[in-house]
C-alpha cells in the first residue's frame, strides 16, 4: 500500500509500506494491505512503518489518518 505522512511544514514519508501502526485516540491500531476505508483521529505517539521487514518510527503530536483505496494518508500536527 502507499503511505504519506505529512505535517504542515513538510512531507515526512512518501512510499510503500507493508503495515502501519498508529496511535489512535482510543488505542493503538494497525493498517495492513487492502484495509477497509477508515478515518480516525490520532493522539501523541509513535507511527511505525514496516516496509518488508524494515521498520521506521516517527513520533507525532496528534493528527488524523485516512485509509482509502489502498492508500494511507497521515496528517500529523508535528513530527517530534
Amino acid at each position: 500500500m502507499h503511505l504519506d505522512i505529512i505535517t504542515p511544514d513538510k512531507k515526512v514519508y512518501n512510499g510503500e509500506a507493508t503495515s502501519v501502526t498508529l496511535p489512535g485516540t482510543d488505542g493503538q491500531f494497525q493498517v495492513l494491505n487492502r484495509h477497509a476505508p477508515l478515518v480516525s483521529t490520532l493522539s501523541k505517539g509513535d507511527v511505525v512503518v514496516d516496509n518488508a521487514g524494515v521498520k521506521h518510527t516517527y513520533t507525532i503530536d496528534g493528527g488524523v489518518v485516512e485509509v482509502l483505496n489502498n492508500k494511507v494518508l497521515v496528517l500529523a500536527e508535528a513530527v517530534l
